[in-house]
């Protein structure tokens, strides 16, 4: 398969599927056979201007679409057939009844993170595990809050340097496609769980990270806050850790001297970069807000929670067909393709 382009497929093409449609079409190494859903709204017609061939997840979705006038290329069964791997974005529970018709068909696949880990056995976050997902069947890319989580503490302990990590999430409240749907307004709402999710969930890639998260629910839809407190394993300089981050894959610094002060600034620098959708694939580290007082560290920064995913899943793809045996090539390789970077601005 090293010698041929991987023939991948994507079902669901909501907030997180169509942005890894976009990024496998632009991957020298992989082919977008198609893409599957049950809408037939204007989210797929998108995909039908793009080119995409589109396939009806279900039988009764297939009458819809054609019904609504979406020229459809098959079933999912059919697209199956001519597929090496898919990625299923499709909503929870929805995803896990489909890991038996992939399994039926061998064709490889990888879930997102509102899935449970039990699901595939394996979650995945490339710079953390990437070799052990090697050959797999499949596996499961954990949620944008603990891709971050795994980044950023990942970079801290193998640099010998996390003791331990608590964490505070700030978390918007709904996707902005759906801000007219539903959501917290004029409020903030504590998760009563302790740790919330994302420190467990960060442990099913790095078993004995010590980190416990607090989450909270903001009345805001533009991405996620982080503010974590790190006991060091040594007193240590800003530089230094600065320095690790810097050469972590996939954290990229943010400055409120250059006046990005919040998150909405965040993702206007995105758009007038002239990222597609506006989209921040990296960790967003405010550099000069980081605080270091003796063998502790201090510092807060942005998840974006509707593209974060998506490099892990390029590399995901990789892992589990062959294609690239080691990971930091493949980040190399998926993070040129796409436009990741590690300062935004000189």
């Amino acid at each position: 398969m090293s010698n041929q382009k991987v023939r991948v497929a994507v079902n669901g093409y909501g907030v997180i599927g169509k942005r890894i449609a976009d990024a496998v079409a632009v991957q020298d190494d992989m082919q977008l056979v198609g893409i599957a859903d049950v809408v037939t709204d204007w989210r797929i017609k998108v995909a039908v201007e793009k080119g995409y061939p589109v396939f009806a997840s279900t039988p009764e979705a297939a009458d819809h679409m054609r019904g609504a006038g979406i020229l459809i290329a098959g079933s999912l069964t059919d697209v199956l057939s001519q597929v090496d791997v898919i990625a299923d974005a499709t909503p929870k529970k929805v995803a896990a009844s489909n890991l038996e018709k992939y399994r039926a068909a061998g064709v490889k696949s990888i879930f997102q993170g509102g899935e449970k880990h039990s699901l595939t056995g394996h979650s995945f976050v490339a710079q953390a595990n990437y070799a052990s997902a090697l050959g797999l069947d499949t596996t499961r890319v954990v949620s944008c809050n603990t891709t971050s989580i795994v980044r950023t503490l990942g970079a801290l302990k193998n640099a010998g340097l996390l003791k331990r990590a608590r964490g505070v999430l700030i978390r918007r409240a709904t996707d902005p496609w759906e801000s007219d749907h539903t959501g917290v307004m004029n409020t903030v709402v504590p998760e009563k769980d302790i740790p919330s999710h994302q420190g467990p969930d960060a442990q099913t890639v790095i078993p004995d990270l010590d980190v416990v998260t607090i989450a909270v629910v903001a009345a805001h839809t533009t991405s996620h806050l982080h503010a974590w407190s790190v006991e060091l394993t040594r007193a240590i300089t800003k530089e230094e850790v600065l320095d690790v981050f810097r050469s972590a894959p996939r954290i990229a610094f943010l400055k409120m001297s250059d006046g990005v002060v919040a998150l909405n600034s965040t993702l206007e620098m995105m758009s007038d970069l002239g990222r597609p959708r506006g989209d921040m694939w990296e960790v967003g580290l405010w550099e000069d807000g980081l605080t270091v007082s003796g063998h502790e560290v201090f510092y807060n920064y942005q998840v974006y929670n509707q593209a974060i995913v998506v490099p892990e899943t390029i590399d995901a793809i990789r892992a589990l067909t062959g294609i690239e045996a080691d990971g930091m090539k493949s980040i190399a390789k998926t993070d040129q393709a796409l436009g990741l970077v590690r300062q935004f601005t000189s």
